[in-house]
């Protein structure tokens, strides 16, 4: 792969421009496979956070809670609940507990296989080792400016 510098020069350029142009293409390769499947990211998100959850389904607050920081998602993640209600891939029981539908298992399992090759075609070429550093510096650059980060 050709490098946009050297080793002196890309030590000279801007986190914050390589940070979002990496969340912008490796994002939008990730939706792209998503919408395949008529899946939005924050779908997704619900989709996997009720998938081990069956039996006993999980709490809407919970999983709003959960999931209501990622990529600034906020309240947008309700109505994103709401779809997957309407198209009946979740249910909802009285006590506001969400489980996965047959077809909500369905739909997962075909769109987690496709996210599996995104995800591969993503890390292509990338060693675990470098992938592993790579975040820890990313983890170091947020400390160091007071930011937080979690992701499940």
């Amino acid at each position: 792969m050709d490098f946009s510098h050297d080793d002196a020069g890309l030590a000279r350029q801007p986190i914050g421009y390589w940070s979002w142009a990496a969340h912008t293409a490796t994002v939008t390769h990730i939706r792209a496979a998503l919408a395949e499947h008529g899946l939005t990211q924050p779908r997704w998100w619900v989709l996997n956070q009720l998938a081990d959850a069956d039996t006993t389904g999980r709490p809407r607050a919970e999983v709003v809670a959960l999931l209501r920081g990622y990529l600034d998602v906020g309240d947008g993640l309700e109505p994103e609940i709401d779809t997957l209600l309407d198209q009946a891939l979740i249910t909802q029981d009285p006590g506001t507990r969400l489980r996965l539908t047959p077809a909500g298992h369905a739909l997962r399992t075909r769109a987690y296989a496709r996210v599996t090759r995104a995800s591969a075609e993503i890390h292509a070429g990338i060693p675990p080792e470098e992938y592993v550093r790579a975040l820890k510096v990313l983890q170091r650059m947020i400390h160091n400016v007071g930011g937080t980060a979690w992701h499940e």
